[in-house]
């Protein structure tokens, strides 16, 4: 009997590939990025995130903020800590990244000033950065390479 090809479930139970030290450190960093931006959710930078909110959203903008700071620091502590779980842990942080991007959308369309963000330049050119994040996110992580390997089973 012939085994069904499911590459995202391989890819989430397989062991996670041998890395290299260029992603080793790419994962770190991003790690503690996420840890540290994580924290200015919770703390210094609340007010500036709760102006990324889109007004569709439909929960409290402070009850959003607090969540993706709680949910930037897990990503980043299971990137650092975790390595046996990168591929996982960089599949669920390059989904964050991609599930966040329509606030950066919305701050672009609505001209909200935030992180000095303060003109529609500063603004359009930022959304460029967030595929970036994505792309370093399953890089660092070897997800993207768990995910080709899984397919080709």
């Amino acid at each position: 009997m012939s085994r069904t090809r499911r590459p995202l479930l391989d890819a989430l139970t397989l062991p996670a590939p041998k890395t290299s030290v260029p992603r080793l450190i790419g994962r770190i960093a991003l790690g503690a990025a996420l840890v540290f931006a994580g924290t200015t959710h919770l703390t210094v930078a609340r007010r500036e995130f709760r102006a990324q909110v889109p007004d569709w959203v439909p929960l409290d903008d402070d009850l959003v903020v607090l969540g993706s700071g709680v949910a930037e620091i897990a990503l980043g502590g299971a990137l650092v800590a975790l390595p046996k779980r990168r591929v996982p842990a960089g599949l669920a942080t390059a989904a964050f990244f991609v599930a966040i991007f329509p606030g950066n959308i919305s701050q672009y369309l609505t001209h909200t000033d935030a992180f000095r963000l303060n003109s529609d330049r500063a603004r359009f050119i930022r959304l460029f950065f967030q595929p970036v994040l994505v792309l370093w996110a399953l890089w660092s992580t070897g997800a993207w390479a768990a995910l080709r390997h899984s397919t080709r089973r």
